[in-house]
């Protein structure tokens, strides 16, 4: 009710039968960096053919583009600080970086870390090496595309032939590495790049991830390490620079054609850009891929092998047992916010509960909702006025209904506020609403029959991202320190306490919290036995 996303609701439970009313309202589990690369990766293997070569396209032509603004930025700076060109340079790099992963291209040094899901056996080695080469030719276009584009505009030709001098100068300074040193400084560039890439898994914003990409984008152009789609650009360029200008460019440059005659193809291929290629693939997929897998297997191996905590869902205990962490979030909050769980648990360990505590507990987790439902609730149809419904309201002391058909097909909910909104806008409004069906709402939260009255009671009261204050990546939030107590008394769920039962789009009841307020007085009660069922000895309406 009141505005919920219900259309969102309805979506997610189409996907799978298997997911209850209230788990698709819940805010998604969290998932830590590894896994969100994971993801990533596996969706560049899995993507369409033709979308991953499109996208790549455009990640060569932003990566191209941004190696024209490095050129740019460094020509004309020879009395410069060398450091401070250099990481001016480096600044103006990131731009390319930034473009591609706001906008979602599939670059090849990036793609690599889909090496993570080929190790958890998501995909197999035929896929990712298909994925590899689509997206690495991808890249191959884009970049010649936009060389194709620079030719043409004469770009060589600014800053009194400078531009283009430079250009000759940066590609022929990168066939002339040997084979080992092509390597590790591909090694070197695709660790940073990767590592920039997995710090955009931390956050949302788009702002920030493009802050975040820039130091590291930054630091290996800056200190020569070599990227091999930059490379699939720059040093193309010098070639065709070197064939393409005419001799009356080098002549107004007063330098010799024959300086750079070892700008060829082969030269580039066999020292440069195989080499290069290799690192990256090293450094990106072996070094940060594989290497936090190995990292994440051993953290999972050693919660698997320990012993760890029960979680009640209605917080009372700690219970050193058997793992059995009721709802993903909650997992994941605990596991990220170390120092929150050890506070929390130090305050909440006691001493082993009785058995028939236990029972009791045990009991109230194997509630259902028809168990306390009620089946008889008050019901409005879609043609009474507003006045026909405020009375029957009062009369049956209730502060909200459902609004059904003659087939008891739930078509909206209305509550006491929506009801008197309505009547006081009447001073004000010569358009006042007459009918239900004006009024009533229609997005609504509804719960089935069989959902689990623990996890319902859990949606209903509690507010996790306050009871668990950290961020995707475990930063804590709060202002201060506060214990588990305090986060709990300020973790007021802004959610509605009454729910519409429905089965098959048919009205079975409501559930009222009120209802389970009366579950937990009968439960609690000092002279209950813990064995017999509430239901069993009184009805709740």
């Amino acid at each position: 009710m009141r505005g919920l996303h219900s259309q969102e609701a309805a979506h997610q439970q189409r996907l799978s039968r298997q997911v209850n009313h209230l788990a698709v309202v819940e805010k998604p589990a969290l998932m830590s960096p590894f896994e969100k690369a994971a993801d990533y990766g596996h969706a560049k293997v899995t993507k369409h053919v033709a979308q991953s070569f499109g996208l790549s396209v455009f990640a060569g032509a932003f990566i191209a583009l941004a190696f024209v603004f490095y050129l740019t930025v460094t020509t004309g700076s020879a009395q410069s600080s060398w450091g401070l060109v250099r990481f001016s340079g480096g600044v103006a790099f990131s731009l390319g970086l930034i473009l591609v992963v706001v906008l979602g291209g599939e670059l090849f040094t990036s793609t690599v870390l889909s090496a993570i899901a080929w190790a958890q056996k998501r995909v197999t080695t035929r896929q990712l090496l298909y994925c590899w080469m689509r997206v690495y030719l991808g890249n191959l276009c884009g970049a010649m595309l936009i060389l194709l584009l620079v030719m043409m505009s004469k770009m060589h030709g600014l800053d009194g032939n400078e531009w283009g001098l430079n250009a000759l100068h940066v590609a022929q300074h990168k066939i002339h590495h040997d084979w080992s040193q092509a390597f590790a400084l591909g090694t070197l560039c695709n660790l940073l790049v990767c590592l920039g890439v997995w710090m955009t898994f931390s956050c949302k914003d788009a702002l920030a991830k493009s802050l975040l990409l820039i130091l590291p984008v930054a630091m290996f152009v800056s200190s020569g390490f070599e990227h091999s789609i930059a490379n699939l650009f720059m040093v193309p360029l010098g070639i065709a620079i070197q064939h393409f200008a005419g001799n009356e460019y080098f002549i107004a440059l007063g330098v010799a054609p024959q300086l750079f005659a070892d700008l060829t193809i082969s030269n580039f291929v066999l020292h440069n850009l195989i080499p290069v290629t290799l690192g990256n693939i090293l450094g990106g997929a072996v070094f940060v891929g594989l290497g936090y897998y190995w990292i994440d297997n051993k953290g999972v191996k050693a919660l698997n092998n320990a012993p760890s905590l029960h979680i009640s869902p209605f917080n009372d205990t700690y219970v050193g047992t058997h793992q059995h962490i009721h709802t993903p979030e909650l997992q994941q909050n605990l596991s990220v916010s170390e120092s929150l769980q050890q506070n929390d648990v130090s305050a909440h360990i006691q001493h082993q509960p009785s058995k028939e505590y236990l029972a009791m507990k045990n009991k109230i987790q194997k509630l259902i909702v028809s168990e306390l439902m009620d089946s008889k609730p008050t019901m409005l149809s879609i043609d009474m006025t507003l006045y026909q419904a405020l009375i029957l309201l009062a009369n049956d002391n209730v502060r909200s209904a459902p609004v059904v058909d003659s087939k008891q097909q739930l078509l909206g909910f209305v509550s006491e506020q929506d009801l008197m909104r309505s009547l006081w806008s009447e001073e004000f409004s010569a358009t006042l609403p007459l009918s239900v069906k004006d009024i009533m709402q229609t997005k609504m939260l509804t719960v089935s029959p069989t959902e689990n009255v623990a996890q319902l009671l859990e949606f209903m009261v509690v507010d996790k991202k306050k009871l668990f204050p950290v961020t995707d990546s475990g930063m804590y939030i709060s202002g201060g320190y506060q214990s588990y107590e305090e986060r709990l008394r300020d973790a007021s769920a802004a959610v509605p306490s009454v729910y519409p039962v429905v089965e098959n789009g048919r009205l079975c009841g409501v559930i009222r919290r009120e209802a389970l307020l009366t579950m937990f007085a009968k439960y609690y009660c000092p002279k209950h036995d813990g064995k017999s069922h509430p239901v069993e000895q009184q009805s709740v309406a």
